[in-house]
């Protein structure tokens, strides 16, 4: 979608199609030099960037003109995760192996490099209001971190961080402070101010594995840490300590507010759920997915409900284990997490209560969960041809009319009023009744 709303795009092999997205009918039609490997709007809704799968290049296209057009190509240096600055006049690209940043200007045709950047596709963003930059480096085999002015591209701070292996920062949508954590090899978050001075550093006793996903609330006053541990550490922006610690535990605790959906297929309820023997087992039984094109419905479980994991195996490399999903809802009321090694249950979490109000547990592994822009509506697909939906008032399913659509990513449009679909090669759109 883009930002305003108006338009869809979407890419057809090496073909940018924008449609309309009340009507779905095409408004501009563009041909790429090879196959489209990533696209993204700028934030006037004006411009689509696509970045090209076999080729050092990026093409950018006007939607309101289609005489314009703009190519820009690395060469040598390679494209990796090309995207736009807040402001929509400037191109950001990192070359391959990391070797530097570029910043490219739409206006005056200029560029500038910045060395070192640890990540390609993360470990840099922008303040709420796009003054700012906060890029992640790695320099000496030490992490750093710089702080740039996004208007003229000016640095502002470079400073060393006493983390093991930096995976990733944030920052806070207040725009007051942004957060920096470490890899799975030690849990610590650490919180920055603007001006590059460290105002808080959170560590957790652990000697197992450390931080796997970090999300900041929408009002910026609690900083969600999910943890390889199946535990999500809530910081409150005062104190920088734990007010909560979210646990998901294989049996599902009781709660005079919390309601356990379960998926049915079929009319015939699928064993989801796992026996006590199989918990004991070294490796439990799969459970048979259900075919895309069947019918399905929740039905409301009972407290106490054992949900089925995963052990993962110990002999590969990022064990699918952990909080490996956080989003939180509009209003900043609901957060909605993903325990990997139980990939098939969603946990709805009431952060004004610290409390698990819902459990919705599907036949197959969640690929994709958003919530809707401007209410507590959560949308949720699982590789099959049906949607499902929570809100406080309840959970329901919608079909796809389609047998063999397999949603895998979902989002929403700016307004709330209709849902994107989509599975490997096809697409499709839900809108809200009137």
């Amino acid at each position: 979608y883009s930002p305003d709303g108006r338009y869809l795009a979407t890419a057809e092999d090496y073909k940018l199609v924008v449609r309309d997205v009340d009507t779905l009918q095409v408004v501009q039609l563009y041909s790429c030099l090879d196959r489209i490997k990533h696209l993204e709007w700028c934030c006037r809704s004006e411009y689509v960037l696509c970045g090209l799968t076999q080729r050092p290049i990026v093409q950018v296209w006007s939607v309101k003109d289609p005489e314009w057009t703009c190519k820009i190509d690395e060469g040598p240096a390679g494209v990796n995760a090309p995207r736009w600055s807040p402001d929509g006049q400037n191109i950001i690209l990192v070359a391959d192996f990391q070797i530097r940043m570029t910043i490219w200007s739409l206006v005056n045709r200029t560029c500038l490099h910045i060395n070192g950047p640890k990540f390609s596709d993360r470990g840099f963003a922008f303040s709420p209001d796009g003054s700012l930059m906060a890029l992640l480096e790695r320099h000496d085999c030490k992490d750093f971190m710089s702080l740039f002015a996004a208007k003229g591209w000016q640095p502002l701070a470079h400073v060393a961080l006493p983390t093991q292996d930096a995976a990733g920062l944030a920052f806070s949508p207040d725009g007051t402070c942004f957060a920096v954590w470490d890899s799975a090899l030690e849990f610590q978050v650490l919180v920055y101010g603007l001006d590059g001075s460290c105002l808080a550093s959170h560590r957790a006793h652990t000697d197992g594995l450390g931080i796997k996903s970090v999300a900041w609330s929408t009002t910026g006053q609690l900083l969600a840490v999910g943890s390889y541990e199946q535990e999500v550490r809530l910081l409150d922006n005062e104190t920088w300590e734990p007010c909560a610690q979210l646990a998901h535990c294989e049996v599902v605790p009781d709660s005079e507010q919390l309601v356990v959906y379960e998926e049915a297929v079929q009319g015939k309820r699928v064993s989801i759920m796992a026996s006590a023997r199989s918990q004991q087992a070294d490796a439990a039984p799969a459970v048979e997915a259900p075919r895309p094109d069947t019918k399905s419905h929740y039905i409301v479980q009972t407290l106490h409900a054992r949900l089925r994991s995963v052990k993962p195996p110990i002999d590969k490399p990022n064990p699918k284990i952990g909080i490996g999903r956080m989003e939180w809802s509009a209003d900043g009321k609901y957060l909605a997490t993903r325990n990997d090694n139980m990939a098939g249950a969603v946990w709805v979490w009431d952060a004004s209560r610290l409390d698990l109000v819902a459990v919705l547990q599907q036949a197959c592994a969640v690929r994709d969960l958003a919530w809707n822009p401007h209410s507590s509506q959560l949308a949720i697909v699982s590789a099959t041809s049906r949607i499902f939906l929570w809100s406080p008032a309840g959970a329901s399913c919608m079909h796809i009319p389609h047998r063999t659509f397999a949603a895998l990513d979902v989002r929403w449009n700016k307004d709330g009023t209709s849902l994107l679909v989509a599975d490997r090669d096809r697409f499709c759109c839900a809108y809200a009744s009137t």
